[in-house]
């Protein structure tokens, strides 16, 4: 039997080294790239019938093809070294060879190639496309990119460049520029009253978050029978997009149909996620990496551009918005908001302490209480940390009333769609994002969804209360298996 390191491709022959790769110690490493024995597998030596219609045969790279909606691989620079296939393993828990059928399209991988083979798939000539054509340009942006997008102009890491960001899209074109963090404000509103019914009716627990497609694409895939443990909320950017058409251009007079809505988003899932026929609103999805490159070809500069601000109609969003982009932040945004729902009364920092959901730990887990509720709630970012987590709950054994996961270390701001970090520095990087964050919802006067005015003017203009019929039309969404 021959074991190939997945990573340099050495492999370990039992003929040549007269050992069993059973008998070989668990401290055993690679002589070629010095990575441990859990990165080797069993040598296949046949071909696959996708690798031999391939241009070229890959053996340890993943096979990624035009149906894949998040991620575009070039085969000429790609040099097979399978960093791609170890990155899916160690941070998705998923091993696919070269069934990508199941690919959660988050991009992970596309953060730890090393030669840029593979990178979002490009949707800007969309854009530009639908501008030639004389489209309204409307464009939404995610709460974690105001911290990472400097990391492409020379900025410190995490320095939150909101007002450089807004300016260099109305730079490009875009005649109205909203705030994500809204749908965020959205997205709490609906999944608080959801998790609030559920906990006094009886309902379905423990109820995970919803606001990661990578995360509920990994949930239909592999484990169906939880999914009515999720929440049924759209995503920010699936609220965003469907309130933009059926809610903004009614405000402001436009003709939706003449109407071109892109997301501006650190996640490659998102590209994948608003083609799913449950979700509507959004015309094109790109990345930062994909706005960074599109700004440097325009020759826009962040340090040189004219600051600008939101436009005003389902602008801004809450501190409790802002920090959807980490890990922690959309539980902790919920319990804020929570709170008010179940006494009434707005969350005291000071008796309502948050700081076990935060920090970088892959798993966080804190008992709060409200009122005379205590709830038991989970953290989790990074996939494979999340499997026991996922388990309890499929058979029944789970104590957690929420649990929040997403797909990425570090959460939105460690999204496959952000800039790459120097080689080293993943981790302070991330850090420095959230920081970035979190130091923004410290001097936010609005600390929570429910105190947002044009979150409370939408409701009684519009959509009337959460999970209302009409809320539940628009906000709300349904999951499919995909075991099959």
């Amino acid at each position: 039997m021959k074991y190939r390191c997945k990573i340099c491709g050495y492999i370990f022959d039992e003929e040549v080294e007269k050992k069993k790769w059973t008998e070989v110690s668990n401290s055993y490493v690679c002589p070629m790239c010095f990575v441990g024995k859990e990165m080797f597998a069993e040598y296949r030596e046949e071909e696959t019938p996708k690798e031999k219609e391939s241009k070229r045969i890959f053996e340890h790279a993943v096979l990624f093809d035009e149906k894949n909606l998040g991620v575009a691989k070039d085969d000429a620079i790609c040099i097979d070294c399978g960093i791609c296939k170890s990155t899916c393993l160690e941070r998705c828990g998923l091993n696919f060879g070269e069934d990508t059928e199941k690919c959660l399209t988050c991009g992970q991988c596309i953060i730890t190639c090393p030669t840029g083979a593979l990178k979002p798939k490009n949707e800007v000539e969309k854009i530009l496309e639908a501008k030639k054509a004389g489209k309204i340009l409307i464009c939404y942006t995610s709460p974690a990119i105001r911290v990472s997008i400097g990391d492409a102009f020379g900025y410190e890491a995490g320095a939150f460049l909101q007002e450089e960001l807004i300016g260099a899209l109305r730079a490009l074109g875009f005649q109205y520029v909203l705030d994500t963090t809204f749908g965020a404000d959205l997205t709490i509103m609906e999944e608080a009253s959801e998790l609030k019914t559920r906990i006094q009716d009886n309902g379905i627990l423990p109820m995970f978050t919803s606001c990661c497609p990578a995360w509920v694409k990994y949930a239909e895939t592999f484990y169906p029978e939880i999914l009515d443990n999720i929440s049924t909320c759209k995503s920010p950017i699936g609220m965003q997009g469907i309130m933009v058409k059926e809610y903004f251009t009614k405000q402001m007079n436009l003709n939706k149909e003449n109407v071109f809505t892109v997301a501006v988003t650190p996640c490659t899932a998102k590209k994948f996620e608003v083609r799913r026929e449950e979700i509507s609103g959004t015309d094109a999805v790109i990345t930062v990496s994909e706005l960074t490159k599109w700004l440097k070809e325009e020759k826009i500069d962040l340090k040189n551009v004219q600051k600008s601000s939101f436009d005003s109609l389902l602008g801004e969003g809450s501190g409790g918005g802002t920090i959807f982009g980490n890990t922690g932040g959309v539980c902790e945004a919920a319990l804020r908001t929570l709170y008010y729902f179940l006494t009434g009364n707005d969350f005291n920092e000071k008796q309502l302490s948050f700081k076990n959901v935060r920090g970088y730990d892959n798993v966080k887990e804190a008992t709060i209480k409200i009122g005379d509720k205590e709830l038991r709630v989970a953290v989790v970012h990074k996939i494979s940390a999340a499997k026991k987590i996922i388990e309890d709950v499929k058979n029944g054994t789970s104590p957690y009333h929420f649990i929040e996961i997403m797909n990425c270390q570090g959460g939105c701001i460690g999204g496959g769609g952000q800039p790459k970090y120097p080689e080293g520095m993943e981790s302070v990087v991330k850090e420095k994002r959230i920081a970035g964050l979190y130091k923004r919802d410290e001097t936010d006067n609005i600390k929570a969804s429910y105190q947002n005015p044009d979150i409370k003017k939408i409701y009684q203009e519009f959509l009337i209360e959460p999970n209302s019929e009409i809320a539940h039309h628009y906000l709300h969404t349904s999951y499919k298996k995909r075991n099959k």
